[in-house]
Order: C-alpha cells, then sequence, then structure tokens
C-alpha cells in the first residue's frame, strides 16, 4: 500500500485555496535568514534578491498558512493574518 504522495506532485495540485491565514512579511524588519522558506512544508516560500539582500516571496497558489514561517523567524517579521478571499 502506498501511502506517500509522488515526488513534485504538490506542483500540480495547487493547495493555497482553502487556507484561513496568510503570512504578511515586514521588508523592513526581515534580514533575509531564509528560515521561512525552510520550514516552509509546501516549499511556497521562494528567497528571491531585491535590492541587493535576500527576501523571501511568497506563493499563494501553494501556501496552506500553517504559520511555520512566522513560528520559526527569529526577527518575528512575518505575521500571519485572515485571508481575504
Amino acid at each position: 500500500m502506498k501511502i506517500t504522495a509522488q515526488a513534485s506532485s504538490t506542483i500540480k495540485n495547487k493547495t493555497g485555496g482553502w487556507r484561513t491565514y496568510i503570512p504578511v512579511i515586514d521588508y523592513n524588519k526581515c534580514i533575509g535568514c531564509g528560515r521561512c522558506a525552510k520550514v516552509c512544508p509546501e516549499n511556497a516560500i521562494k528567497m528571491v534578491l531585491k535590492n541587493g539582500k535576500q527576501k523571501p516571496i511568497v506563493d499563494f497558489n501553494y501556501c496552506k498558512g500553517c504559520g511555520l514561517c512566522a513560528a520559526e523567524c527569529p526577527v518575528k517579521c512575518v505575521k500571519m493574518e485572515l485571508d481575504k478571499k
């Protein structure tokens, strides 16, 4: 019996439509450590270069709103807010 998902299957299945909360990032406080991207279970956060510094960008097609990114942020620049759909 197979109980695990196939590799890369979440790319085909957008999971963000049912979430209740979304991460909102305060880029002025963000230190670009990448912890949020590392702990995201859906790989919905990517670190990109903005103004010469690494900053997180959230793909809301895949973000489930679990809040792990906010919980792990060392400077608390990620806040979970109600998703206004």
